[in-house]
């Protein structure tokens, strides 16, 4: 967004996917971040992972949230971009935040390879057009990785899984998954307080500590 070039050089690479970390002509997927650290020549990222049953647990806390900020969003402006410097309007990122969820169990469970465009399907025309009728469908996805969850045999979430960037282990995509709602949801909460909107029960420090969060809001 920030750089004319950057689409360009993306391209040479023969990449259609983001986020790419690159340097000189080579390059690195920035999905995993210990797989960009290692790129760079760091030992490790330093982040110290959930464990995986305190993701769930996070991860539900956040949709919840989402929820309630998309109940509390004025109907009229849900069309309006998030912002300004990207094509992307508050009805889709408030639907985004649940296709994640979908996004991830069809990889998890239907086996289907993950890749960038899989959690990013808009939603029909038409569909979604209010924050209630987007949180009547988190209430499903909530549900579905709820089941999940609670049928999973190996809780250890080691299990490797196909993605774009190669077969990583579930608990990559697991926790990479509940931290990107988790941004969106702080961004959903500038929003508000962009129209004058106190968010309701807003999400604190202790609630997001543990996961790889950008420092800056809109990165």
């Amino acid at each position: 967004m920030n750089d004319p070039q950057g689409r360009e050089r993306l391209l040479k690479f023969g990449v259609r996917n983001v986020p790419v970390v690159a340097r000189g002509e080579q390059f690195v997927f920035g999905q995993n971040l210990e797989d960009v650290a290692e790129f760079v020549g760091l030992q490790g990222t330093g982040h110290k992972p959930l464990p995986p049953e305190e993701l769930i647990r996070k991860w539900v806390l956040v949709l919840r949230a989402v929820q309630r900020y998309l109940r509390q969003m004025p109907a009229d402006r849900l069309n309006e971009r998030v912002i300004d410097n990207r094509d992307r309007s508050i009805r889709y990122m408030g639907h985004h935040v649940f296709r994640i969820g979908e996004a991830f169990l069809e990889t998890v469970e239907g086996g289907v390879e993950y890749a960038v465009q899989l959690a990013n399907i808009p939603p029909a025309d038409g569909t979604f057009t209010t924050g209630d009728e987007i949180a009547r469908y988190g209430d499903t996805v909530i549900a579905r990785l709820e089941k999940w969850w609670a049928n999973l045999e190996d809780k250890s979430c080691q299990q490797k899984i196909k993605t774009f960037f190669g077969m990583q282990p579930i608990y990559m995509l697991y926790e990479r998954s509940t931290w990107h709602s988790a941004q969106h949801a702080r961004q959903l909460m500038a929003v508000l307080e962009r129209y004058g909107i106190e968010p309701n029960q807003r999400l604190t420090t202790d609630d997001l500590a543990g996961l790889p969060l950008p420092e800056r809001l809109w990165e």
